[in-house]
């Protein structure tokens, strides 16, 4: 892996040093705002731990939820209170982010014990929405509250975050600027999966790119493609239909009603240039799963289009192509289901492919939450050879892209 010039807090001394730990522990939650799933906290706690022995006295800031997600955003309590069950490391809490009792409470600190302050996202400087409209840089970022705040009271910043390195805000990029700064060892974890898949893959690498949100497959298939880091990328999800309409096939009038309501028909351009220089690439859906009658059926390109049918799942053809494409990998990654696998009458496809996964030989990659959730449903984790904490951070990695964080990190102090 090349060298990125960011300090490894592994073997720096923080004993007695008050340390700003930067996490993301930002998890998929239930309608009752319980944590289903422990991914990102689990992988924290090798960090968390290696401070609290080596006698740091740790305050944690983290987010939970969004604007764009505001159902998700949640005081951090119930973190705390799952970190301290699955580490045995005490983990208190204190719902505040940076006011008066943030600040007494991180004075009183001893050597050893960890603290969760409030939600970031409570401060209007750390929702997506304002790192989008007003576009600090990280200079202006330090007289930000949140910084103002909370800098004076450390000695050293420690950034485990790579799944956020994508934001541009100022929990992730001003604390650099103004103490000594190190990096955990996950992000060096992510850094290195994410590094092999495009630098020092085995070959053929087969990207399996699915799910609802395709910006990030669009985002990442012409940068991986002209690259040659994948040989073969396999489309299936809302992916694969809009790669279908983009070779002239009609898949129906509800379906792409859908689509165009959703701003999605926006990417049938884009499919085109891509199977214009890469066709030969591609391996996509030939058949699609609907609901005719209360039941499953299935529908061939010939039969299309279908204008009352919603296509949530690839047909029993594509899951055997995309069976094969896996199997014949020596790298493999993927970000997204294959299908609506909430719904049992749609979880064939992305079930059959996850399994497919699970047993391949070759060395695979996963990412974000959502393709992370679909996965442990269907197989165990440990059967995929790294399981990513990244979703927003790792497409644009493999995009080509700059990431706020690995910059700000660079040139820290």
């Amino acid at each position: 892996m090349e060298k990125i010039g960011i300090k490894n807090l592994i073997g720096a001394d923080v004993r007695g040093k008050r340390v700003l730990f930067r996490p993301d522990i930002n998890s998929p939650v239930n309608a009752e705002g319980e944590i289903v799933n422990d991914n990102r906290l689990d992988k924290t706690i090798p960090t968390l731990r290696y401070l609290v022995e080596s006698g740091a006295k740790t305050a944690i800031i983290a987010h939970q939820g969004d604007t764009l997600d505001y159902q998700n955003l949640i005081p951090l309590a119930a973190h705390a209170k799952r970190l301290t069950e699955l580490s045995g490391i005490k983990v208190d809490y204190i719902d505040d982010v940076c006011g008066d009792a943030a600040i007494e409470r991180v004075k009183a600190l001893k050597e050893g014990e960890v603290i969760i302050l409030g939600n970031l996202r409570y401060l209007t400087e750390e929702v997506s929405t304002f790192e989008k409209d007003v576009k600090l840089t990280a200079e202006e970022m330090e007289k930000t509250y949140l910084v103002r705040r909370l800098a004076p009271l450390f000695d050293v910043y420690v950034n485990d975050a790579f799944s956020a390195a994508h934001r541009n805000a100022p929990s992730m990029v001003a604390f650099e600027r103004l103490m000594p700064s190190y990096a955990g060892p996950l992000f060096f974890k992510e850094y290195e999966a994410l590094y092999t898949v495009m630098h020092n893959a085995d070959k053929p690498v087969v990207f399996v790119l699915g799910g609802a949100k395709i910006s990030d497959a669009f985002g990442m298939m012409d940068k991986v493609l002209a690259d040659g880091v994948a040989d073969k990328i396999v489309t299936c999800g809302v992916t694969g239909v809009v790669m279908q309409l983009a070779r002239g096939v009609k898949v129906g009038a509800k379906y792409e009603k859908w689509l165009a309501d959703k701003d999605l028909t926006v990417f049938v351009e884009q499919a085109k240039g891509l199977l214009a220089k890469y066709s030969d690439k591609f391996v996509l859906p030939v058949d699609f799963a609907y609901e005719k009658g209360g039941a499953r059926a299935e529908a061939n390109l010939s039969e299309l289009p279908i204008d009352d049918a919603m296509f949530l799942d690839i047909g029993a053809k594509s899951i055997s192509d995309a069976e094969k494409a896996i199997a014949s990998a020596g790298t493999i990654f993927v970000n997204g289901p294959a299908g609506v696998y909430e719904n049992p009458m749609f979880a064939e496809g992305t079930d059959r492919v996850w399994n497919a996964i699970a047993k391949a030989k070759g060395y695979s990659v996963i990412g974000g939450g959502d393709t992370v959730t679909a996965a442990a449903k269907f197989i165990e984790l440990k059967d995929i050879s790294y399981v990513c904490t990244a979703g927003g951070a790792m497409v644009r990695f493999l995009s080509g892209k700059k990431l706020p964080l690995i910059e700000a990190m660079t040139s820290s102090k």
